[in-house]
């Protein structure tokens, strides 16, 4: 069953999650379904309506872009309700004290674990609000998520050398550096401990 990552003193516990949502101290992750994918190739005003959020210009985030929506919605169609998690999920930025809801970034995994327990993880956020953590805190969620589900033995991420933020990131989630594949990126991992 899906989990839930939040953090308390530094700690983070683990719950878990609820209708397709995975909650965090700021961020409420929403996994998406076939209709927010087309919702969201029609229109990013279209998404955050089903979101219950807002956007600033500029959806989607960095590699999360047309490309990627049209292989995950494809992805959802074939696979059905059975595959909703193991592709996208969006993630909002709860309202606080003076900021409004906002959709921050978008992550997840490129499909449900292969035969020898791995998934693959990837995650892009909005410029506007980069340095702020969401990145971290929703790699990790994301890592639980998928280490709730007791097929998957490991995660693996990969980006490219000069992408240091992405490596702070991964490295800030409990990821170590594995290897440089054939195409040049850095792959990572975290095992189930």
């Amino acid at each position: 069953m899906p989990s839930v990552i939040s953090q308390t003193k530094g700690q983070c516990k683990v719950g878990e999650a609820k209708n397709g949502r995975l909650r965090t101290n700021r961020l409420e992750l929403t996994a998406a379904t076939l209709d927010h994918i087309f919702a969201e190739m029609e229109s990013s005003e279209h998404l955050v309506r089903l979101l219950e959020t807002q956007v600033e210009p500029g959806w989607p985030p960095g590699e999360y872009d047309r490309d990627a929506q049209e292989f995950f919605g494809c992805c959802l169609k074939e696979g059905g309700m059975s595959v909703v998690g193991w592709y996208v999920w969006y993630a909002v930025r709860r309202e606080e004290e003076n900021q409004p809801s906002i959709l921050v970034g978008a992550g997840g995994y490129f499909g449900p674990p292969n035969e020898g327990g791995e998934v693959e993880i990837g995650f892009s956020i909005m410029p506007s609000v980069r340095d702020h953590g969401y990145a971290t805190e929703m790699t990790k969620a994301l890592v639980s998520n998928a280490f709730s589900d007791l097929r998957v033995h490991k995660v693996v991420a990969r980006t490219t050398s000069d992408n240091l933020a992405s490596v702070k990131v991964l490295m800030k989630s409990g990821f170590r550096y594995v290897c440089q594949d054939r195409s040049g990126s850095y792959v990572f991992e975290i095992l189930r401990s």
